[in-house]
């Protein structure tokens, strides 16, 4: 399996050594988010509060069972609560 390229944003950087983005083996949003928080621990706290994941331009804040395609761009967002 090839790994994909995950992009973060600013806030997420400090705790990947300031990457701009990480590349890992996942298939699913779920797997992406164990992967990313067992390479760097320091994430934890960010997934905790919550993230949204966007996958070629569509985000996903709560479908951790969303499968991420080949070659997709793949970004970390704060997560925006709207009301």
């Amino acid at each position: 399996m090839k790994p994909i390229t995950v992009h973060l944003w600013g806030g997420l950087r400090p705790a990947v050594g300031g990457a701009e983005s990480v590349e890992l083996h996942a298939t699913t949003i779920r797997e992406l988010m164990r992967a990313l928080c067992d390479q760097y621990p320091k994430l934890q706290s960010h997934v905790d509060e919550g993230i949204a994941v966007s996958i070629d331009g569509t985000i996903y804040r709560d479908d951790w069972s969303q499968k991420l395609p080949a070659d997709a761009e793949i970004y970390l967002l704060p997560r925006i609560e709207g009301g």
